[in-house]
């Protein structure tokens, strides 16, 4: 029986890992090794860190865990977690299997990308969805922003008038007519921004980088990047094997330190409620480890 189980080895399972390691808690870190920001060539907004390969992180956050006795490391998929007598149980597809008294999902999330043709090919190289995270690379040059249908009224420009920050040169792209009312329309004029409803065909570049929107009847739109509003994120299936709360975007409802509605069980990272950033992800997986460090005194020392 361990003392607590890390699900994901991100920013924030690799910094809760690090605190209840320092805390001379048994801890087992379960590391599936696909990141959300897999594909992104450098990670922003990380203070110390800026700038750098997100797999740096990671590499030098285990080598770091490595000093630790107290730290395991399984690299593997974690499939199923249930409730335990005496907490949780955690089985891996090898079958390995492992107990613990508490348990940290810092699993992240899975974004689906619109099926459009270009969209995955150029994720992370030229299209994003994170402006704090690739807005300044990216300053005062021409921007999309894909928010198609019925996104555009909410998201969609919600995104484009938030990217004016980094640039004053953008275009909304709706994929088709939209249901922007007429205040709506004016706002975002006014703010210099343009409409554009015709269909967009696929998205194209050189060199692995994005830099045109191809509409349906022809038209380019050349652009130094896009950035698309995202709907509903996709959980690890571990969220709701073990009952937690989801939010209507898909993630998990947290307390201050990171508790979910589950006794025991803890949610760290882009899964949680917070802001998606990296920065705050290893922030959510040290307070969840302090929270746990003193329930667990607390039940150690009754």
């Amino acid at each position: 029986m361990r003392d607590v189980i890390i699900v994901g080895g991100g920013p924030a399972g690799l910094s809760a890992a690090l605190i209840l390691g320092r805390c001379r808690r048994r801890v087992l870190l379960i590391d599936a090794g696909h990141p959300r920001n897999a594909v992104t060539p450098r990670m922003h907004g990380f203070l110390g860190r800026d700038g750098r390969a997100p797999g740096d992180l990671r590499d030098e956050g285990r080598r770091e865990l490595a000093g630790y006795d107290t730290v395991e490391i399984w690299d593997g998929r974690a499939v199923d977690a249930v409730r335990a007598p005496n907490g949780f149980r955690v089985v891996m597809e090898d079958q390995r299997r492992a107990d613990a008294r508490r348990i940290i999902l810092a699993t992240g999330l899975r974004t689906d990308l619109p099926a459009i043709e270009g969209f995955s090919e150029f994720w992370g190289h030229g299209v994003h969805h994170c402006p704090y995270c690739d807005g300044y690379e990216n300053r005062d040059r021409p921007l999309a922003v894909y928010g198609p249908g019925e996104t555009a009224e909410g998201a969609g420009m919600g995104l484009a008038l938030e990217l004016t920050a980094w640039s004053r040169d953008l275009t909304l792209l709706t994929d088709g007519p939209c249901g922007l009312d007429e205040p709506e329309r004016d706002r975002l004029a006014r703010n210099g921004i343009r409409i554009e409803e015709r269909a967009v065909a696929r998205l194209e570049g050189e060199d692995g980088r994005f830099s045109t929107v191809r509409l349906r009847d022809g038209t380019a739109l050349e652009c130094a990047a896009l950035f698309f509003t995202t709907g509903p994120c996709i959980p690890s299936p571990l969220v709701a094997r073990l009952g937690c709360d989801l939010s209507r975007k898909g993630t998990v409802p947290t307390g201050d330190y990171e508790e979910t509605n589950v006794p025991g069980l803890y949610v760290a990272g882009d899964a949680s409620r917070r802001v998606q950033l990296a920065i705050v992800a290893a922030a959510e997986g040290a307070m969840a480890a302090f929270a746990i460090n003193t329930e667990l005194l607390r039940e150690d020392t009754r």
